[in-house]
């Protein structure tokens, strides 16, 4: 069983996708970037402004099917520039209670909205 997930509390969807999708015990979640769920602004100006915005939105699609960043199994982190890498892992970091997820993390030429992070999840259910 597929089910679609949606919350007013994180960003809708700026292109053809979902905020995510349950499929048997996992969530696979779209990249989140720091897009206001309320406005659809972009919040912050640097990788850590950001990154915190990014890692809100993700906690409000975990928190919309009953789970949290402790059951987040594997991160794919888009950076526009690597030299925010240090400054990103700060924040990034912050999120975990225990265990760290497995992860990779890339700079690509650009981002949707030209920010600096977008990052994607794939989270055990509770």
């Amino acid at each position: 069983m597929t089910k679609t997930i949606h919350t007013d509390k994180a960003p809708a969807a700026i292109g053809p996708y979902v905020q995510g999708k349950v499929v048997g015990n996992l969530l696979f979640a779209s990249g989140q970037v720091p897009l206001s769920p309320e406005t659809g602004e972009i919040i912050g100006e640097t990788i850590q402004e950001q990154t915190q915005q990014v890692l809100k939105n993700i906690a409000a699609i975990l928190e919309e099917v009953g789970t949290d960043f402790d059951h987040v199994v594997k991160t794919t982190c888009f950076l526009s520039d690597m030299n925010d890498f240090v400054p990103f892992n700060e924040v990034y970091a912050t999120a975990f209670k225990s265990e760290f997820p497995a992860r990779s993390a890339v700079e690509v030429a650009r981002l949707p909205k030209d920010v600096k992070v977008e990052i994607e999840v794939i989270a055990e259910l509770n």
